[in-house]
């Protein structure tokens, strides 16, 4: 068999180019690359979709934290809480504030922030808590909410879900690895309180409501023309390609994957951003899948509290154990909207080919 990929994006948009091809000369015989109609459409139809009252289109995915932190007023000394098992940025995005990450454990069974672990972190200076809805999954969105704070929910991995809450604000990315796409960089801001929004459009852009008077110290932030044109294709395929995902999902279990491994909890909300597994073998099998010319990834490794730009905080080994062992058992297979089953099997029996080496 061929080389099985770790995600295939090329796969999902290649029968779109043709559709591609005729926004992307519309734009260039428009001119409008910044702002205009393109980014207005993909805004307007991005909440009509999330049931959102409004969108704030940006350059990425990190920008959006950032500049959402910023509206909210996080700043100087301010404590936010937010997992260590996430990517870089929802921390980094704190820090850029000069607000201080606070990590709280995973949930064991989702890997998700632990509601229960976070009340344990609160104090006086707690201004904001950033769930992730990590590899796809909600998080505990009505559990975090009964602390009274502002949650910013850091989406960037689960476009798609109808879980996501949109508390104060929800934030995503485009990267081309994501269930919702672009091609290149991109980032969205989306709200339901009409004056925060306004607030992010204005720092986006310099502070500025029309390039004129500079009201706020802001950013140079905006999501392009181009980017806004190729998302505003492939929104309404969205839905499908969650089916396909999900059905994948499903599949890895009917062809008895979890005999080898733990398989992520399901539930009608998860998109599948990911297939994450766990095994305490986890190095084992990642051989395996490498030797079998397979794709695959694991995560989080280190976790963010033992991240040398956070060694200030003051963190070491055992803080979190849960995000410290999922670290080191996580493993995320094959998985995109329009994997074989033939791909699937391939996949799932070299790993209980490894997994039978290692019984031995």
């Amino acid at each position: 068999m061929p080389p099985i990929p770790h995600i295939d994006v090329r796969a999902q948009y290649a029968p779109l180019i043709p559709k591609l091809q005729d926004a992307f000369a519309r734009l260039l015989e428009s001119g409008r690359f910044i702002f205009g109609p393109e980014v207005e459409g993909f805004e307007r139809e991005a909440a009509e979709y999330l049931g959102v009252e409004q969108t704030v289109g940006v350059a990425n995915g990190t920008d959006a934290l950032v500049l959402a932190l910023d509206a909210l007023g996080v700043g100087e000394g301010d404590e936010v809480v937010c997992p260590a098992f996430t990517f870089f940025a929802t921390a980094e995005a704190i820090a850029r504030r000069n607000a201080v990450p606070v990590f709280a454990d995973i949930d064991p069974s989702t890997l998700d922030i632990d509601p229960t672990d976070v009340e344990r972190r609160l104090t006086k200076r707690t201004k904001a808590i950033v769930p992730v809805h990590l590899f796809g999954r909600p998080a505990a969105i009505a559990e975090l909410r009964r602390f009274g704070l502002p949650l910013l929910e850091d989406a960037a991995q689960a476009f798609g879900s109808p879980d996501i809450a949109t508390s104060v604000a929800s934030t995503f990315s485009f990267f081309p690895t994501k269930n919702l796409f672009g091609l290149g960089d991109g980032g969205l801001v989306a709200v339901n309180d009409a004056e925060l929004g306004e607030r992010i459009r204005m720092l986006r852009f310099h502070g500025s409501r029309a390039k004129k008077d500079f009201e706020l110290i802001g950013y140079n932030s905006r999501l392009d023309a181009i980017q806004a044109a190729a998302l505003r294709i492939f929104l309404p395929r969205l839905d499908e390609w969650t089916q396909l995902r999900r059905a994948a999902a499903a599949r890895y279990s009917e062809l008895g994957l979890d005999e080898v491994v733990e398989l992520p909890a399901d539930e009608p909300g998860h998109v599948y951003h990911m297939y994450c597994v766990r095994s305490p073998e986890r190095d084992r099998l990642s051989r395996a899948l490498t030797a079998a010319e397979i794709g695959h990834q694991a995560y989080y490794q280190p976790p963010l509290h033992l991240q040398p730009a956070f060694r200030y905080l003051g963190h070491a080994e055992g803080h979190l154990p849960e995000t410290e062992r999922a670290s080191r058992e996580n493993l995320c297979l094959p998985l995109w909207a329009g994997i074989t089953e033939e791909q699937q099997a391939e996949v799932v029996a070299v790993l209980r080919r490894a997994a039978s080496l290692v019984r031995a």
